[in-house]
């Protein structure tokens, strides 16, 4: 065969196979969507949606754990997107390019494949234990901030670079001070790339389980927790709690759960998405 046709048939091949590839995980996902959706369609009403959890599936609700997975991803907001977005500004526009930094960016990016059972094994010795904030919205907040804050300074320093040097440079010319120009003109034009990447880091550590039960995160709440030291649980924690019941009920309440939890998902990713839209089209027009 020549070696030109040899070719041909060696790019058609592997075309085949990614085709064939991506076919498959499409087909594995819209499988796994289907099965939580017959599941758990059913379950979502009024009731579900503001009950409490209970013995009997049929009067299990998800109100608990949806306060639960709110108050906790507002508090790791509060915690994780200033403090990731304030190191992102000084790893990018202060510090210098040494070799202790080039070690702080080696080590930013590991600790963004570390797999989030560590993490909470760190935030059950230091935030628990240590620091004896107990079982408690706020140790919860605290160890989802660590999980997420290395994929915030990644986000944001990629969008700080994308920052065109010119604006730096005109602002400085100008008159400013190094400051006033990265809080002014740098930070403004960075803001659609940051954002983005501070809502899918949330996205993230929304449906994180595993750090939550190495906390001790309790699996039946009847409460609404009323402060950031109060019990919680979540809604992955719910869902996994009715998923290890032998009760085919309550397998059909943790489907509820899991739909749910894939509806604000969604529009998570939606609104980080229409904001990079939104903020792209203030500034094309600008």
């Amino acid at each position: 065969m020549k070696p030109h046709l040899a070719k041909k048939h060696a790019e058609k091949i592997f075309l085949g196979l990614a085709l064939t590839a991506l076919i498959l995980t499409i087909l594995f996902l819209f499988t796994l969507l289907w099965d939580v959706i017959s599941d758990g369609f059913p379950k979502i009403s009024g009731g579900f949606l503001s009950g409490y959890p209970s013995r009997k599936p049929s009067e299990a609700g998800i109100l608990p754990a949806l306060a639960g997975s709110a108050y906790l991803m507002a508090l790791t907001a509060i915690i994780a997107v200033p403090i990731g977005l304030f190191a992102a500004v000084y790893l990018e526009e202060y510090a210098n390019k040494s070799y202790l930094s080039r070690i702080l960016e080696l080590n930013i990016a590991n600790l963004a494949g570390v797999p989030s059972i560590i993490y909470g094994l760190l935030g059950l010795q230091l935030f628990v234990r240590f620091a004896d904030l107990g079982r408690s919205v706020a140790a919860g907040a605290l160890t989802l901030s660590l999980l997420i804050l290395p994929v915030i300074i990644i986000a944001s320093r990629e969008a700080l670079r994308q920052v065109p040097k010119g604006f730096r440079e005109a602002s400085l010319a100008l008159g400013a001070t190094k400051w006033q120009t990265v809080w002014n003109q740098v930070i403004p034009n960075a803001l659609p790339g940051v954002m983005t990447g501070c809502i899918l880091a949330l996205s993230r550590a929304i449906g994180e389980t595993a750090p939550l039960i190495c906390l001790g995160a309790l699996t039946y709440v009847a409460f609404v927790p009323d402060s950031v030291f109060s019990a919680f649980t979540a809604l992955p924690i719910q869902a996994f709690n009715w998923v290890s019941r032998p009760q085919a009920a309550f397998h059909e309440n943790a489907a509820g759960a899991i739909l749910v939890l894939l509806v604000l998902l969604v529009m998570l990713n939606s609104f980080a998405v229409f904001i990079r839209m939104k903020f792209q089209k203030q500034y094309t027009q600008g």
